[in-house]
């Protein structure tokens, strides 16, 4: 369930085709402490996926069409997450520090200085964050509808974002070999979910492809 999963959603009519000038891409916590060996919260499929983020990344630049990149963000000063918190433990005493390496985005991803960095605190990247005013509002009102989502973790913060994604009246493109999973059988899960109720799932090969058409 992987790769290649197909979407059971009636189109009613609705292109589902990333187009530049109506798509953006989301590029969901790729932030060293997931994505590093070694990192507090490592998810080793993130590292995996990486050089098919870095594909669609350039892809996107090239072709105009906005990038955007979450961080997941916690504190010392207070418990901003308290129930996240509380199911890892780890978190009371690190990971995902604001101002701390392991909370910045990878460098082989590096957000260009004209390109939006969303702070969020719930795995939901809409959740409480200016997200949907900068997709609603940042390259001409309501210009963007159609998401393309990317990152980790598959299962948790990426799923997240593209139900709530969908809920908005995105239209949502989930990369099925753009996102890292804790493992396979959760990956694939998510793949199915996505593909079943909230939006489409495409490869890489298959989102670079409908670009280039474009370009």
């Amino acid at each position: 369930m992987s790769r290649g999963v197909k979407s059971s959603i009636g189109s009613g009519g609705l292109d589902w085709t990333v187009r530049p000038g109506s798509s953006a891409l989301l590029v969901i916590d790729m932030q060293n402490d997931f994505v590093r060996e070694g990192g507090v919260m490592e998810v080793p499929l993130a590292r995996k996926c990486l050089p098919n983020i870095r594909r669609l990344v350039d892809a996107a630049r090239d072709s105009g069409i906005p990038v955007v990149f979450t961080r997941h963000v916690l504190y010392d000063a207070f418990d901003v997450s308290p129930l996240e918190v509380a199911l890892q433990p780890r978190l009371r005493k690190e990971g995902m520090r604001e101002g701390s390496r392991g909370a910045q985005v990878v460098e082989e991803l590096q957000p260009r200085p004209d390109e939006f960095v969303v702070s969020k605190h719930r795995y939901d990247a809409f959740y409480n964050t200016d997200l949907e005013t900068i997709l609603r509002t940042a390259w001409g009102l309501n210009a963007v509808d159609t998401l393309i989502i990317t990152g980790t973790v598959t299962n948790i913060c990426c799923e997240s974002t593209a139900r709530s994604a969908f809920m908005r009246d995105f239209k949502v493109v989930f990369a099925s070999d753009a996102n890292g999973g804790l493992d396979e059988p959760s990956h694939a899960a998510t793949l199915e979910s996505i593909s079943r109720a909230f939006g489409r799932v495409a490869s890489t090969r298959e989102i670079l492809q409908e670009i280039e058409s474009c370009i």
